[in-house]
C-alpha cells in the first residue's frame, strides 16, 4: 500500500476537480454564464443579471445536484455489487432493479389505455411515473429477497437477477406491440435518462433516499474487505453472511431504485467508476475506494452532463448516450495501460 500522503493528495485533487466540474456544469449551456458569476451566485452575492441568477438557482443548480446524486449512488452500488459477486462485470442493475422500474413505467405509459381515466391521468404525470418506477423496483427487490432465502450460492442470486431482467424485458417488449407511437415515444424518452427535470422538492426526497442508502452501505465496508477472500473465509472470520447480504442488497436497491425512479436508467457509471477508483488508488481497501468512487462518480456525471448540453447550441443529447460514449473509451484505455482488471 502506498503512503497515506499519496492518498491525501489524490483525494485533494479529486475534491478540486469536483468543484471545477460543478462550476463548469452550471456555467455552460444554451446560455453561457461566466464562471465568476456562477461562483458569486453559489458562494457570495447574487449574479450580475437577474436572468443568470434565475437560470442558476431554478434550473442548473438542481440539475447539477441531481448529477452528483446520480454519480454517487450508482458508483457506490457498482462497488458493492462487484465485491459481493466478485465479478468485475457486475453493476448496480445486475439484480434486475432497473428492469423492474422499467416494467412499472411501461405498465403505466404503454398500458395507459387499459387503465381507468382517473388512474391513467395520475400515472402519466411525473409523480405517477416515479411511483410506478418505485413500485416496479420494489417488486423485484421483494422477489430477490424471497428467492435468496433458498439460495446458498451468491452466483445463483446473480443468475436470478439476470433472469428477472430478461423476464421483465420480455413483458415490456410485449407491451410495446400494443402501444401507440406517442406512448412509445414517451417511454423511450424516459429510458434515455434525464437529470434536468428534477424539481427542488423531488431533490429533497431523492437526497433522503440516497443518504439512507449511503449509510447502509457504510455499514458494510468492513465486511466487503473480508468478502474479497471468499464467502467461506468470511464466515470463518465470524462474519454474519446473511445479514451482510441483506444489507448490501437493501443499500443497492435503495440507491439504484431511487435514481432510476427520478431520472431513469443511467448506463456506464456504476460499472466503470469502481474500476477507475481501483486503477487510480491501487488498493482494495473499501474505505478508500468508497470515498474515491463517490468523488469520481460525481465528477464524471457532471462532465457528461456538460457534454450532453452541447454548450452554446440548442441541442441536448441523451445523458445515457454520453455516459457510455465518453466513459467507455476512457476505461478501455486505462485497462490497456495498466494491464490489470480486477
Amino acid at each position: 500500500m502506498k503512503p497515506n500522503k499519496n492518498y491525501i493528495s489524490l483525494f485533494g485533487f479529486l475534491l478540486v476537480l469536483l468543484l471545477l466540474a460543478l462550476l463548469l456544469n452550471i456555467s455552460f449551456g444554451q446560455v453561457a454564464i461566466p464562471m465568476k458569476e456562477v461562483f458569486k451566485s453559489l458562494f457570495g452575492s447574487s449574479a450580475s443579471k437577474e436572468t443568470w441568477e434565475y437560470i442558476i438557482i431554478n434550473y442548473r443548480l438542481p440539475k447539477a445536484i441531481t448529477a452528483i446524486l446520480v454519480g454517487v449512488s450508482l458508483s457506490i452500488s457498482g462497488l458493492l455489487m462487484q465485491t459481493f459477486f466478485r465479478n468485475p462485470l457486475a453493476g448496480p442493475y445486475v439484480l434486475g432493479l432497473s428492469s423492474g422500474s422499467s416494467l412499472g413505467v411501461a405498465f403505466v405509459v404503454l398500458g395507459s389505455s387499459f387503465l381507468p381515466s382517473i388512474a391513467a391521468q395520475f400515472f402519466l404525470s411525473s409523480y405517477g411515473i416515479i411511483t410506478a418506477s418505485c413500485l416496479g423496483s420494489l417488486l423485484v427487490l421483494l422477489l430477490i429477497i424471497l428467492v435468496s432465502k433458498y439460495l446458498r450460492d451468491v452466483m445463483s442470486i446473480l443468475i436470478v437477477g439476470l433472469m428477472f431482467s430478461s423476464f421483465t424485458s420480455a413483458i415490456v417488449t410485449i407491451l410495446t406491440n400494443f402501444s401507440t407511437a406517442e406512448q412509445l415515444q414517451k417511454f423511450m424518452f424516459w429510458s434515455m435518462g434525464n437529470i434536468g427535470n428534477v424539481s427542488w422538492q423531488n431533490i429533497v426526497f431523492l437526497t433522503m433516499a440516497v443518504a439512507i442508502g449511503v449509510i447502509l452501505s457504510i455499514a458494510t465496508l468492513k465486511s466487503l474487505d473480508t468478502l474479497l477472500l471468499g464467502e467461506n473465509y468470511a464466515k470463518s472470520m465470524g462474519l454474519n453472511y446473511k445479514r451482510t447480504q441483506y444489507f448490501i442488497i437493501f443499500s443497492t436497491s435503495i440507491l439504484t431504485g431511487s435514481i432510476t425512479a427520478f431520472v431513469g436508467p443511467i448506463a456506464f457509471i456504476g460499472l466503470a467508476v469502481p474500476h477507475l477508483a481501483k486503477l487510480l488508488f491501487q488498493t482494495s481497501n473499501h474505505k478508500l475506494l468508497f470515498g474515491a468512487t463517490i468523488l469520481i462518480g460525481a465528477i464524471i456525471m457532471l462532465l457528461c452532463d456538460v457534454i450532453s448540453q452541447m454548450p452554446m447550441s440548442d441541442f441536448t443529447l441523451p445523458i445515457n448516450a454520453i455516459t457510455s460514449l465518453v466513459g467507455a473509451p476512457i476505461v478501455i484505455w486505462l485497462i490497456v495501460k495498466k494491464k490489470n482488471f480486477r
